[in-house]
């Protein structure tokens, strides 16, 4: 019963953390994604350690500037790309202007 509980709470969890995202940039996205993932593997590693607490804070802070790196890295480059489209060029053979 209580793992029951624990998986509902991680799922309604989840779903508002998804949720929330919808209006942040691809960088707070990732630091956020980054931070959570980090701080799960983290705890993972601490625990085998006796540091569980550590490695998650470790983790978690390690996890967000690598996804809010990534992140950042991809807003640079959909900036770039909406800047730099080639233009379109007139055809001097085209008869209709």
């Amino acid at each position: 019963m209580k793992s029951k509980i624990t998986a509902g709470i991680l799922i309604l969890t989840l779903a508002l953390a998804g949720a929330s995202f919808t209006g942040c940039s691809k960088a707070q996205s990732g630091a956020a994604i980054g931070a959570g993932a980090g701080a799960l593997g983290g705890a993972i590693i601490g625990h085998q350690s006796g540091h569980r607490t550590e490695g998650a804070l470790i983790g978690g802070a390690v996890g967000a500037a690598g996804g809010y790196a990534v992140g950042n890295e991809m807003d640079k480059n959909d900036q770039n790309y909406q800047y730099n489209e080639p233009r379109p060029r007139y055809d001097y053979r085209d008869d209709r202007y």
